[in-house]
């Protein structure tokens, strides 16, 4: 299948698969199952996918259970059962699958297929985010910081916060950011602030991109520069933050002499419309 020591040849992987996977192969199951799942080297058959998945769970392969557990979630190749898919989760969580760990984290959280306990949900979150999962640690901290499922503890939250961003994580660098700027579980430290909340910035985090434009403005953490603090404002205002467009509105319509904007009824106009326009962002 990977063209290891011969041509790729993914029919041919698929004839060696089903032949293993006659024979009870777990780890075959699994595989073939991947190639119906994603029609490599046979046609795309999400139900016959399932199928096989479902016979590698039962043979206690993780992996296979969180597929299993994904198919019952999305109604893919077999009717949704949210309740199923937590069951199979489970499966897969306890031999330590880091992605069916999060999964149920979620599900927990959120009240998917099971009754909602907060406490669950940070229990799964640890255990994979203890394995290095950058999603898992962004959930965990966010946990820890609004005392969800567990205690408040703003020092345990920037721990999280910064093993998820340090892995490139947008909406843990942002947080971060806002931690040093107010100094919630860590020193104050406007210039770490600016440091996270540029990381976060460059992947067009809308939030880092309105904070750090203040910071621009006011000279907090880095030196004053009006014109870097507009381009970041704008730049947040079109990837559709309300609270940016009715500020450039405002801005526009009176001037900000700070800023160097002189008044502009037309660009007012123009940030006032998308500003009533605009649904705001989901994240």
């Amino acid at each position: 299948k990977k063209g290891q020591g011969v041509a790729k040849n993914p029919a041919k992987a698929v004839e060696w698969y089903t032949k293993a996977a006659e024979q009870g192969d777990e780890t075959a199951l699994y595989n073939l199952a991947q190639c119906y799942n994603k029609g490599e080297g046979v046609a795309k058959d999400t139900v016959k996918a399932f199928g096989l998945f479902l016979q590698s769970a039962e043979k206690g392969y993780a992996s296979a259970q969180y597929n299993v557990g994904v198919a019952y979630i999305k109604g893919k190749g077999v009717a949704k059962n949210p309740a199923k898919a937590v069951e199979w989760y489970t499966k897969a969580a306890e031999q330590g699958d880091v992605d069916a760990q999060y999964n149920l984290a979620i599900c927990y959280e959120d009240g998917v297929g099971v009754a909602k306990n907060p406490a669950k949900a940070v229990e799964w979150y640890t255990k994979a985010a203890e394995q290095g999962d950058a999603k898992a640690q962004y959930y965990l901290a966010k946990c820890y910081e609004n005392g969800k499922g567990v205690e408040e503890d703003y020092a345990k939250a920037a721990k999280w916060y910064t093993k998820a961003a340090e892995q490139g994580n947008a909406n843990a660098q942002y947080n971060l950011g806002l931690l040093y700027s107010i100094g919630d579980g860590v020193e104050k430290d406007d210039a770490k602030a600016v440091q996270w909340l540029t990381k976060a910035a460059n992947q067009n985090h809308a939030e880092a991109l309105s904070s750090l434009a203040s910071k621009y403005e006011n000279g907090k953490g880095v030196e004053k520069n009006p014109a870097k603090a507009m381009e970041l404002l704008t730049k947040s205002a079109e990837l559709g933050l309300r609270g940016s467009q009715l500020k450039l509105c405002l801005i526009y319509k009176d001037g900000k002499a700070s800023l160097g904007i002189s008044p502009d009824a037309e660009k007012a106009a123009y940030w006032q419309k998308r500003y009533e326009e605009s649904s705001g962002i989901k994240r």
